[in-house]
């Protein structure tokens, strides 16, 4: 443990400070692309005027492209493994690291988040006894690897190697009894991970025995981050801590939500028939207690009433309006966001009288099958070095070779069961691939790649036995024949056989 000085806390409290202002800045940002992921987002190119006539009555019409750019992509990033070096398989300790923290869906959620707010952050340290569920049979001996959202988390960069040199975390407390919420914070350093609670203004060091300091002396920020789609500007307004999918759908996902919204309104005020009538006078039109109503009141669904000076009751019909014209914005709208977020047409509606084959459909998803190779290639890098934290936690150091490490991603393409069985038979049968690679590339796991193994050496050992070609395979219980000495043999068989257990 490190100890409390004055020193170190007032320098921790600084760099609270520093990271908490970096994240401020940004934070309004990251919470405005979240909204429009969850489809809770402000609704835009309204008239203020408009609304405020219309009220409560208003109600936005929300159409989630925001979300179906980023599932359709993310639905393409699964984790399979990881390799070292040259090994054929994924390394299973590895894999059992990822299977003990629940990355199987947490890296989903961290892709998820990557994507829609620019990036988010993995963490790994050290799992205490409080930090182990009896129920998983997970041990301390497992890294912890946690993923965290950058809504709640920010890291600073060394700007000539780019390597994180702080990170920092924010939450609040539940309150006990009652009690107000505790902001509470935790600093990562390359040397040691430190706990805080904010008192007043002040950011104060915890030290209750449980939390305080942990010097865990790694030498690096325990703290990588998913960057989605970097570019080489250090300035993160400029996109060198990431860029959101979300930049080019957003203003032509509020323009279909806006035009959306501007049919519904239409509907009720234009789309029906509205009739009228002529020769009634204000005093005439009364409420259940006999009191006046204004004919105009009360627009949708009732007469429209107006007064004659000369006393003819007239009675009349509006044309009803055509809502084909919000149909066709909202296609082009849908049109424009194909075109930028590389979703093939039909993922967004669009269907012509003649369905699709299943050639087009494939090769309309060209894009965004190449976009999500782009996004296993980054996020790749990140996992990686995320397994080469948890195994420098796990023993101290990062054995040789792991360098070499290669994250291991399910096709993201979308092929048949046919395609891929054709194909990867056609690999092994040319001898291009060995066996076992044909069986991963047609998505079987190691386990089951080595049950089939199993499974294959027997069935070959029965039928050499069943042509005589070799033994039988011996199985515990069985009765099997002893092949009888050839003529002139030196065994102990006498040329007639016999039986044994």
């Amino acid at each position: 443990m490190l100890p409390a000085t004055g020193g170190f806390v007032e320098a921790g409290r600084g760099l609270l400070r520093t990271l908490q202002q970096h994240h401020q800045r940004e934070k309004a940002a990251l919470l405005l692309l979240d909204a429009h992921y969850q489809g809770t987002q402000p609704l835009s190119y309204m008239a203020p005027e408009l609304v405020a006539k219309l009220g409560s009555r208003l109600r936005q019409v929300v159409i989630h492209w925001p979300e179906l750019v980023v599932d359709s992509v993310e639905e393409r990033l699964d984790v399979e493994g990881f390799r070292i070096g040259d090994a054929a398989e994924a390394d299973e300790r590895l894999w059992d690291m990822w299977q003990a923290n629940g990355l199987d869906v947490g890296s989903h959620q961290a892709h998820v988040d990557a994507l829609t707010m620019k990036r988010s952050y993995v963490v790994v340290g050290a799992r205490g006894l409080s930090d182990v569920d009896p129920s998983s049979g997970v041990d301390t001996d497992i890294p912890l690897i946690t993923w965290q959202s950058p809504l709640e988390t920010y890291a600073l960069r060394d700007p000539r190697t780019r390597r994180i040199t702080s990170a920092a975390s924010w939450w609040d407390d539940e309150p006990v009894d009652g009690g107000p919420r505790v902001p509470r914070a935790v600093l990562y350093l390359p040397g040691s991970t430190s706990w805080w609670s904010l008192r007043g203004t002040v950011w104060v060091l915890d030290l209750d025995g449980s939390v305080g300091i942990d010097d865990h002396g790694l030498g690096v920020c325990p703290v990588v981050p998913l960057v989605n789609r970097p570019r080489t500007s250090r300035q993160s307004s400029l996109g060198f801590e990431g860029w959101s999918d979300l930049e080019a759908v957003i203003p032509l996902s509020d323009a279909a939500c806006k035009a959306a919204t501007d049919m519904m309104v239409g509907s009720e005020f234009h789309a029906l028939p509205r009739r009228w009538v002529t020769g009634i006078q204000p005093e005439d039109v009364t409420d259940p207690n006999g009191q006046p109503v204004s004919p105009l009141s009360q627009v949708a669904g009732y007469t429209w009433m107006f007064p004659d000076d000369e006393g003819t009751v007239k009675l009349g019909q509006f044309a009803e309006a055509s809502l084909s014209n919000y149909h066709e914005t909202v296609k082009m709208l849908a049109q424009l966001v194909a075109s930028v977020s590389g979703l093939p047409p039909h993922y967004l509606g669009s269907a012509t009288d003649n369905p699709a084959s299943a050639d087009a459909i494939r090769s309309s998803e060209a894009r965004l099958v190449k976009r999500a190779e782009r996004k296993q290639r980054a996020f790749g890098e990140a996992w990686e070095q995320v397994m080469r934290l948890a195994l420098l936690v796990a023993d101290g150091t990062v054995p040789v070779g792991v360098r070499g490490m290669e994250t291991v991603w399910r096709d993201a393409s979308t092929p048949t069961v046919a395609q891929k069985a054709d194909a990867a038979v056609k690999l092994y049968t040319a001898g291009i691939v060995p066996r076992r690679q044909t069986w991963t590339d047609l998505g079987y796991s190691a386990a089951v790649q080595d049950r089939m193994e199993d499974d294959l050496e027997k069935d070959a050992a029965r039928q050499a036995a069943a042509f005589g070609v070799g033994p039988a395979p011996v199985v515990p219980g069985q009765v099997t024949a002893v092949q009888a000495d050839p003529p002139g043999g030196d065994g102990p068989g006498d040329g007639s056989g016999s039986e044994s257990d």
